[in-house]
């Protein structure tokens, strides 16, 4: 029989303050000490422990107390305490670069953003230039007395656990390991997947202070399709995302839609990228070609040749449509997941294209009897792989707070 691990009173505590900081964090609204108790099943005598000890270490502050009733003692609220703990988040694409620093409050301390065509970009020259801008921020971070839970780091590729880049083919990046920046080293950096970062910015509470109803709620399971100038994916299910074995779960651009369709980067034919991706309606379309396709300008002359009926660019685009439909009933059909996010150029389309992607999706599905569908576009936050990046680092602390406090 193998022998069982002991909890010794440190790990108990921090499992605790972990419980305690991811049910404030996941709640819109301010919780007492009472709330947090019967929420949590801790004793009262635990919680208020614990609520001391983050408070003592200005996590956490207490609101102003409600009077809900005649009798009885106020209620008084616990708040997350802004300009004490942040985490930042880096995100390397095909349009530029730069990061984001996140409040443990949900609010953004500083960012940055370097606009700039990244196709075969050296990589040496990016991370040197990335790790330059952030040990200014670093500085000031420390000056105002924050403490730096982690970071993250988006990426429009393939990346192991270990920190190893296997492909980034619109950077034409390949078998890069991470490990040899000093970025990386200096910051732990956890990187990941833009698509995984983008759909964990969806989730509400995950690590910063949730504002209002979210699209999905904490716990909530939903496919995440990004799309720019390639097509990326995640599967979100019960408020995690699944990564698979190896970590490379989700890459719903390169499903084949169609067995004899275009060649596609990857080498395939018929992938979803290949009809819906920008780069391949701008150049399906003959907008333009190569590296000047996937500029805004062409996206938006695009746009406009669909919305005036342009005979060949409306052909272009059902082909793209028809392509995005196919593969979310694909996937629904494989995971039994019914909530589908749009992320990126495809989130532009009108309601009434949202409604009619939507019906499509509905009709075909093998559960359309049973399950209904729902599609909706990400329009009110700008880089969601970026935040989300920052979220991963911030996670940190939510994960192992004692490590944390007890530095200090």
């Amino acid at each position: 029989m193998a022998a069982l691990k002991r909890i010794n009173q440190d790990d108990l505590r921090n499992h605790n303050l972990s419980v305690v900081l991811s049910q404030i964090l996941r709640s819109a609204n301010p919780l007492s000490r009472a709330e947090l108790a019967k929420s949590t099943g801790l004793t009262k005598a635990t919680m208020s422990l614990l609520v001391s000890l983050l408070i003592d270490h200005r996590v956490v502050k207490e609101g102003v107390p409600l009077v809900q009733a005649v009798y009885g003692r106020p209620s008084t609220p616990l708040i997350i305490n802004e300009g004490r703990v942040c985490g930042i988040g880096m995100q390397i694409n095909t349009d530029g670069y730069g990061y984001v620093v996140l409040d443990l409050d949900g609010s953004t301390i500083a960012e940055r953003w370097v606009a700039a065509d990244l196709h075969d970009a050296h990589a040496d020259e990016i991370f040197g230039d990335l790790d330059a801008m952030l040990l200014e921020q670093e500085k000031i971070l420390h000056e105002q007395d924050y403490v730096i839970a982690g970071s993250g780091l988006a990426l429009p590729g393939l990346v192991t656990d270990d920190r190893h880049l296997i492909v980034a083919r619109n950077l034409g990046w390949e078998n890069i390991d991470l490990m040899k920046f000093p970025l990386v080293q200096r910051l732990d950096v956890v990187a990941g997947n833009e698509s995984n970062m983008a759909a964990i910015a969806h989730l509400p509470g995950y690590a910063s202070q949730a504002k209002g109803e979210g699209m999905v709620g904490p716990d909530g399971s939903f496919i995440y399709i990004s799309t720019d100038i390639g097509i990326g994916g995640a599967i979100v299910r019960d408020g995690k995302v699944v990564i698979g074995n190896n970590g490379f779960a989700g890459e719903l651009g390169h499903l084949s839609v169609q067995m004899d369709g275009p060649l596609c980067h990857c080498g395939r034919h018929g992938c979803l990228e290949a009809y819906a991706g920008r780069r391949s309606m701008v150049e399906n379309s003959g907008i333009a070609m190569g590296d000047d396709a996937t500029s805004q300008e062409a996206l938006e002359a695009f746009a406009k040749g669909v919305a005036d009926g342009d005979p060949v660019m409306r052909e272009v685009y059902e082909n793209a449509f028809d392509a995005m439909v196919s593969t979310i009933v694909s996937v629904v059909n494989l995971t039994d997941v019914s909530t589908v996010i749009i992320g990126g150029c495809w989130s532009r389309m009108t309601a009434g294209e949202i409604e009619r992607m939507r019906m499509r999706v509905q009709q075909e599905i093998l559960s359309r009897d049973k399950v209904d569908i729902k599609i909706m576009c990400t329009r009110d936050m700008r880089r969601p792989a970026l935040i989300g990046a920052a979220l991963v680092g911030l996670r940190r602390f939510v994960d192992n707070p004692l490590h944390y406090l007890e530095q200090q």
